[in-house]
């Protein structure tokens, strides 16, 4: 196949003042990014919107060495100049270290996925960045295993409802919490076993009368902590994968020493290059085909312009979302 041209500049979101609020982002012509040796560049046709970006974009989580400066973690489209394993032409998916937010992306061949069967561009796009997360946090961090429990906080956002379906796919039962009726009655349309309005119930009391959860999935913190180790059954894990309401909590020793718990968490992005790709590999292993039997379908809540990528930041931080916000070059 020919090579495709591919032109000298694009347009691409910065950051006015290099940080600020979703107003801050603004489109801009940039170079066209030529890809380094074992790299692969990708004509953008989707681009995941993610809450690891509204924190770059407030100045709380930088791009790794190397990674470009704009934002964008997961992106689908074409292969135009290919490595690896991939050729021109080749539809794909995948995880990067920034600058999805434009018309061309480069990231590593081996952080690139093929675009799944019976999916669309836009679709795939919402998948590298939260199912890399609940696989390595639910599945190898948290160890969740068919006939447990994973009760995931957050059961409407991106992550929450890509956990859901993969929990359900392994074989475990799920509870599912949110705020607000709407949408726990989402979640339960999503596969949660149960659902719990946090508005309304209190979690814990709801999990332990139904006997406790092997792994509880947190992207909340604050107070929702003692209640995740009061939920857990003995020797239950918890995994943090952020802290929206607050990074410092109270810890009863005696509580943890007594469920034999376990209390862990990571990112994805600072990660090695070497550790992305295996994790890439394990992920295409095990969740392509969970994807492929119609058990995991990535949910799109809304697609916006790439140039209104302002837009896009403000509708996330609402909140009143399910699945996924996308943006479209």
């Amino acid at each position: 196949m020919a090579q495709a041209t591919v032109p000298d500049q694009m347009t691409a979101i910065a950051i006015r003042d290099d940080k600020g609020p979703a107003s801050a982002l603004h489109p801009v012509t940039l170079p066209t990014p030529t890809p380094g040796p074992g790299q692969i560049l990708i004509r953008v046709e989707a681009a995941g919107v993610n809450r690891p970006d509204i924190a770059q974009r407030a100045g709380f989580y930088p791009p790794p060495p190397g990674a470009p400066q704009t934002m964008g973690l997961e992106v689908a489209g074409e292969v135009i100049v290919g490595a690896g394993r991939w050729q021109p032409g080749d539809r794909v998916c995948a995880l990067l270290g920034g600058g999805g937010y434009a018309q061309y992306a480069v990231c590593d061949a081996r952080h690139a996925l093929p675009l799944p069967a019976g999916l669309s561009a836009l679709e795939a796009a919402g998948l590298p960045e939260t199912v890399f997360t609940v696989f390595a946090n639910v599945f190898e961090h948290g160890a969740l295993k068919a006939g447990e429990t994973l009760m995931v906080h957050g059961a409407t956002s991106g992550i929450g409802t890509t956990a859901i379906q993969m929990a359900k796919a392994a074989g475990a039962r799920v509870i599912a919490t949110a705020r607000g009726a709407d949408k726990a009655r989402q979640a339960l349309e999503l596969g949660a076993d149960i659902a719990i309005d946090t508005t309304a119930q209190d979690f814990a009391e709801v999990a332990l009368a139904d006997g406790g959860c092997d792994v509880v999935l947190d992207m909340v913190g604050g107070d929702y902590f003692a209640k995740d180790l009061a939920a857990l059954k003995t020797g239950g894990r918890i995994v943090f994968i952020a802290a929206q309401a607050g990074g410092k909590v109270d810890l009863n020793i005696g509580a943890l020493m007594m469920k034999r718990a376990v209390v862990t968490g990571s990112t994805l992005r600072p990660r090695s290059a070497d550790e992305k790709a295996r994790l890439a590999a394990a992920v295409e292993a095990t969740v392509w085909p969970w994807i492929a039997a119609g058990q995991l379908r990535p949910q799109i809540d809304s697609v916006f312009p790439l140039e209104q990528a302002a837009d896009a930041h403000a509708a996330l931080e609402a909140g009143g979302h399910l699945g996924k916000i996308m943006l479209k070059p």
